[in-house]
């Protein structure tokens, strides 16, 4: 059994450590080997996802100051916020292939970074079963002050596929000054409906 000296192994472990830093040096690179393409687009362009068949388009964004279910009864209180409540309203059609689960997040030109909000049944990102087509609202709650150039992205989550792709919608909010307008006329209530599914035309 052939014995190493510490310092051959030291100068090893230095490579192996030098390989690392040099990858993490270029993410852009190690983003193209994992074959993930960003498809861009805009409210009411439908867009492909994943490479599966099947396309996603947001339909309409509607600004409001709460939230409430269709589903819930008369006696159950909206959702306020000191915020402001953003409602993307989606058109799914599936394709053959089953396409991944989605993972839905709302990017602000601040940097801001936000979830859909929790406690809403009808508040979602889904696919229906092959040769349909289904609608329905993904709500998020944000920082009125935060909401200039939002862009949805939607992020398959992969684990074993070939071939991904992320989709990111421009939710037109170029200016502070539209951004402004949109909080001042924000709706008093948005009543998230029921996703409806349909025959694909």
């Amino acid at each position: 059994m052939k014995l190493y000296r510490p310092a051959t192994i030291l100068v090893g472990v230095l490579f192996v450590l030098l390989g690392g830093v040099t990858r993490l040096a270029a993410p852009d690179q190690v983003y193209d080997e994992q074959n993930i393409k960003v498809i861009h687009g805009t409210i009411g362009q439908a867009l492909d996802y994943t490479g599966s068949g099947s396309t996603m388009k947001v339909t309409r964004i509607k600004f409001a100051r709460s939230v409430i279910d269709s589903s819930e009864s008369d006696d159950k209180k909206a959702l306020e916020t000191n915020g402001i409540y953003l409602a993307i309203e989606w058109d799914a059609v599936r394709g053959a292939k089953k396409p991944d689960n989605i993972n839905a997040t709302l990017l602000a030109d601040g940097g801001s970074v936000y979830e859909p909000v929790e406690g809403l049944s009808n508040s979602g990102i889904d696919f229906p079963d092959a040769g349909f087509a289904k609608t329905g609202t993904v709500v998020f709650e944000l920082n009125p002050a935060d909401i200039t150039n939002l862009t949805l992205r939607l992020k398959p989550t992969m684990i074993f596929n070939y071939y991904n792709s992320d989709i990111e919608v421009d939710l037109g909010v170029p200016t502070d000054a539209i951004a402004q307008q949109m909080v001042d006329t924000a709706a008093p209530q948005y009543i998230v409906g029921t996703a409806v599914t349909r025959v694909a035309s």
